[in-house]
């Protein structure tokens, strides 16, 4: 048997924890430079508001309901994960965190030791909410697919008080009859589509297709899934995930850059944290791709580009960042106000199996590189930094909403009067 732990809304829901006043009222969070909408919960959604919508089109709409508006607090939540993610893998041998806010359990040689999933799944739920103040919901059946059924049937489904469990053919014909085949994992819009076209809408049609013709009209994964339906175990979680190809650092900027050190900063910051994930899968550059442009909407959109080759692979930053001022004034043109920048390190190499170059001895430092590493991991983010970087960031992602960082700020620790 297998488990999927999902957190309602988690954005939401994270925003909630250090303000119970907000609790049960809409909340909305916004993406990057505070654009469209990524997160909504179930009141703000009663309220009309939905999700991936450019913000400024409801923003007198979310005043006139009384929505919480909040930009994306990425530092609360991935400690709130981590902490979360931490108390489910308490009530399992084996855990996959499937994304940030998704975990699955699988309860293989303990599910007899186990005498009632639904009381399990009712631990694991009052566990969470009770150390971190997150609401889950608890979806367990036997293949991984039929626990994402579960876990929707948990959230949408009435009755269920936020656990699901699919035990039995009669539990499991049942809620695959209530289930739009769009919602069923793997399944996308463009299969959807194309399912429908053959009089297929929900998932117990789905369940009902031959594997052989799924695998023929489709793919192999649509006939796994198909299988997962009825119960078959064809899918498993990758332990061991193939390493990047290509790492990329990229992201528009909350106010436009329009002179060279501005710009120099600007891609000095993507090269660190490009770097940084390198090192962390143990992999080297050979050449990286330094990119820069004004929006698209703009009345001439621009863009301009330069590649660098290293003559032996380095995952170093302050090589990176050297390689990267010597080309970046191929990319300033005066009057350009640059709205996207960033880096790409666009072939990679084994850390351990790097090829060398006898005429070019490697100058990176990676006893430099590992402290630096250790110590942002310790202390957080950008603790240390090159001074490339700069240290007034103009051109930040703009987060007007923010709100306070509790759990990874000293200054935003909350304050509590007895």
């Amino acid at each position: 048997m297998f488990s999927l732990v999902d957190a309602n809304s988690f954005y939401c829901s994270a925003e909630q924890v250090f303000r119970p006043d907000w609790r049960g009222k809409p909340i909305i969070v916004l993406s990057n430079n505070d654009g469209c909408i990524v997160a909504a919960n179930r009141q703000a959604k009663d309220a009309g508001i939905e999700k991936f919508l450019p913000y400024f089109k409801v923003k007198e709409l979310c005043a006139q309901r009384g929505v919480i508006v909040c930009s994306s607090n990425y530092e609360l939540y991935a400690d709130l994960s981590s902490k979360m993610m931490n108390i489910i893998g308490r009530y399992a041998p084996e855990q996959h965190i499937y994304s940030i806010d998704e975990s699955f359990l699988s309860f293989k040689n303990c599910y007899p030791a186990i005498k009632c999933l639904s009381t399990q799944g009712q631990l694991i739920r009052r566990a969470v909410w009770k150390e971190t103040r997150l609401a889950v919901c608890v979806g367990i059946g036997e293949t991984l697919t039929l626990a994402k059924v579960a876990n929707h049937a948990a959230k949408k489904v009435k009755g269920y008080h936020g656990v699901c469990v699919i035990n039995t053919d009669q539990e499991r014909i049942a809620i695959l009859k209530q289930l739009v085949v769009g919602d069923v994992w793997g399944i996308g819009r463009r299969i959807s589509k194309k399912l429908a076209l053959m009089n297929i809408h929900t998932a117990y049609q789905l369940a009902c297709m031959p594997p052989g013709l799924a695998r023929k009209q489709f793919s192999i994964e649509v006939e796994r899934t198909v299988r997962e339906l009825n119960g078959q175990v064809c899918k498993v979680w990758d332990e061991a995930r193939a390493d990047k190809k290509q790492i990329f650092s990229t992201r528009s900027v909350g106010e436009r850059i329009t002179d060279f050190d501005s710009l120099l900063q600007a891609l000095s910051k993507h090269v660190g944290i490009a770097a940084s994930k390198a090192r962390k899968q143990g992999s080297s550059c050979k050449t990286m791709l330094l990119f820069a442009s004004n929006s698209p909407f703009d009345e001439r959109p621009v863009s301009y580009k330069a590649i660098v080759h290293f003559p032996c692979p380095t995952n170093c930053t302050v090589e990176l960042t050297k390689a990267m001022s010597e080309a970046a004034p191929k990319l300033f043109r005066d009057g350009v106000r640059y709205y996207k920048i960033g880096v790409g390190l666009i072939d990679l190499a084994s850390e351990q199996n790097s090829q060398l170059d006898l005429f070019n001895p490697p100058t990176a430092k990676p006893a430099l590189m590992l402290t630096l590493d250790h110590i942002n991991q310790h202390y957080g983010s950008d603790t240390v930094f090159l001074a490339a970087q700069g240290i007034e960031h103009k051109w930040a992602m703009r987060r007007d909403l923010l709100t306070p960082q509790y759990t990874t700020k000293w200054l935003s620790v909350p304050h509590i009067k007895c």
